[in-house]
């Protein structure tokens, strides 16, 4: 899959999973500057970035995105270094207890939200505010001043099984959807191009720490039609699709890769 993409990527989440597997495909598409930004260190996926793609520049930033000050600073910190920020992956992200609403304690409860929706809201506050100020890239109709895209889930479109009690993640991730459909027809008209990737079950990191391995994995595993759970790699290929100009009339959309999993 060739998208042929040109600019600056700034992607939260980076140092694992979903976001280094994004950070790869947007590199094959042709980005050479990255805002790779992680509670931990993103050091495997700027290694893997310099032996695969030459002339590549990386600036990695260290950050919770529930601090308003330090996700402000951090795309400051992007425009600084590389002019620009245009494509955008808010994809930081936290699991939570598999618990019903009657046994989650409030605070485990605020800090899903805080990470999945607070922290890709302050995210694309910043964002927007600076692809305001930017040029389209090109002079093609189908060229935007900048394009983002939120990490919500399945689960933001349905509801989760009662054998997977993800209450406080399901909430999170309609809240990021909601967010992505009002800002994407505000800014629409101001040449920003806004759009959410809505993930079913995946093989990362996430998943084998928020889930116990066994017949709960199996049996969720075997509601998928395609009966497997999706590579990363699948599912960063239809971030770097939102990312591209393949996508250019596509606004408020909430992409399902999920398998199949939501038809049945």
């Amino acid at each position: 899959m060739s998208f042929a993409l040109k600019g600056v990527a700034y992607i939260t989440g980076a140092g694992s999973g979903i976001g280094q597997s994004a950070a790869y495909s947007l590199a094959r598409q042709g980005v050479r500057q990255f805002a790779l930004l992680d509670r931990n260190p993103v050091t495997s996926t700027i290694q893997e970035l310099k032996k695969n793609h030459s002339n590549i520049e990386i600036d990695d930033i260290q950050i919770d995105v529930a601090d308003e000050k330090a996700v402000d600073h951090s795309v400051e910190r992007a425009v600084k270094n590389f002019g620009r920020i245009d494509y955008a992956f808010n994809n930081a992200g936290i699991g939570g207890a598999l618990n019903t609403t009657d046994k989650i304690e409030r605070e485990d409860f605020e800090r899903v939200l805080s990470v999945n929706t607070t922290g890709v809201w302050l995210c694309v506050r910043a964002q927007i505010r600076q692809m305001l100020k930017q040029e389209k890239l090109s002079d093609s109709y189908r060229s935007y001043r900048g394009s983002i895209v939120n990490m919500a889930s399945m689960y933001g479109i349905i509801g989760p099984s009662a054998q997977v009690p993800t209450t406080a993640y399901a909430t999170s991730k309609h809240a990021v959807i909601g967010m992505t459909k009002a800002d994407a027809v505000a800014m629409a008209p101001q040449g920003i191009k806004i759009n959410a990737i809505c993930p079913g079950y995946v093989a990362t990191p996430l998943v084998g720490t928020t889930m116990n391995k066994g017949s709960l994995m199996d049996n969720e595993r075997l509601k998928v039609p395609l009966t497997r759970f999706a590579n990363m790699e699948e599912i960063a290929d239809c971030v770097a699709f939102l990312h591209s100009e393949a996508s250019s009339y596509m606004i408020g959309t909430s992409l399902l890769a999920d398998g199949g999993f939501t038809i049945q």
